[in-house]
């Protein structure tokens, strides 16, 4: 006789009520983010995030809801990372140029060995300095889950992790634009330092349009190229894993190839630009269905215990990142 408790249908039921709840966080994030007027500090994956995390510690998550929490944070997460491949095209290269392109691998490289190091120094955990150093070095929120797909943390270091990226990032939106006249920037050199050194796109290009047309296409184009630097980043990480070396397994996430194989699409198809801009939308509501399920299973005690220390190594990876963004442009200006 058939076991009907492990059939597809069985677990598509069983998994319903934790989907359609990150669904519904994730609408929220974005009925939130539209309510107050698309500010790139709150994005509605930091709102799914922290609606979750309330939820889940005020024991409204019951179990019935894991089946569908743990599919919203692995194939619904890497389809949301697959789509994010369709903001970008080989050509964003070759506007940036051979110098713009050597600024962005060398910060994001120095930028992610350097908090790496410094992680073990302070004493964190080998997994959340990785998250923060990917976080903070590559593309935020979005870089943390990626590298999460070879790290595998415990969801309070993800949650932790993605913290200190929002804080630090928002702090540089904010700050970086009273710095430009500090530092005599011309707004093309602007845009350099904000796509190069702030950590989420929607911060980065927050404080280039700030400031005008000229930085805004800067930091925008700057951006995106750090955010290609996701897929090599999270291969060379599984790369390292001794576990990895001893068994001749490579760690070559499919979604990765997915990401890389929507940004080569991108950029031999002529993709309308409505069709684009969905897709990112696609790409962003999927991926706050991965934080809301994340909050969901994160509780405020295991942040708690993590200490003070991660915190630390994120402000110092977000000072060095910055430090070294402007000391290059400024060399190169």
């Amino acid at each position: 006789m058939t076991d009907l408790t492990q059939s597809p249908l069985n677990r598509s039921l069983h998994a319903l009520p934790g989907l359609v709840l990150t669904a519904l966080l994730s609408g929220l994030g974005f009925a939130v983010w539209i309510a107050a007027g698309r500010p790139a500090m709150l994005s509605p994956m930091i709102v799914a995030l922290v609606a979750g995390i309330v939820i889940g510690n005020l024991g409204w998550a019951v179990p019935s809801l894991k089946p569908g929490t743990a599919l919203a944070m692995r194939p619904v997460l890497r389809t949301g990372i697959v789509l994010l491949g369709f903001r970008l095209t080989l050509g964003d290269l070759g506007q940036l140029g051979i110098e713009g392109l050597a600024m962005v691998i060398a910060v994001v490289l120095t930028s992610f060995l350097v908090i790496r190091r410094l992680g073990r120094m302070l004493g964190v955990s080998d997994s959340l300095s990785e998250l923060i150093a990917a976080g903070t070095s590559i593309c935020g929120a979005s870089a943390v889950l990626g590298m999460n797909a070879v790290t595998r943390a415990r969801d309070a270091e993800v949650a932790y992790a993605i913290a200190c990226v929002t804080i630090f990032g928002t702090v540089s939106m904010v700050l970086f634009p009273a710095l430009m006249p500090v530092l005599a920037l011309s707004d093309h050199a602007f845009g350099l330092w904000a796509g190069v050194s702030i950590h989420e796109v929607a911060q980065a290009v927050g404080a280039g349009w700030s400031v005008g047309d000229m930085a805004g296409e800067t930091a925008t184009i700057t951006k995106l190229c750090r955010v290609l630097m996701l897929a090599p980043m999270i291969l060379l990480a599984g790369l390292s894993r001794r576990d990895t070396v001893r068994s001749g397994s490579l760690p070559v996430p499919l979604f990765v190839l997915g990401f890389l194989a929507a940004i080569v699409v991108n950029t031999l198809a002529e993709i309308p630009k409505g069709v684009t801009a969905m897709l990112t939308m696609i790409s962003t509501f999927l991926l706050a269905m991965a934080l809301a399920g994340m909050g969901l299973e994160t509780r405020l005690t295991a942040l708690r215990a993590e200490g003070p220390r991660p915190l630390l190594l994120g402000a110092i990876g977000w000072v060095f990142i910055s430090a070294a963004g402007a000391a290059l442009v400024l060399m190169s200006a």
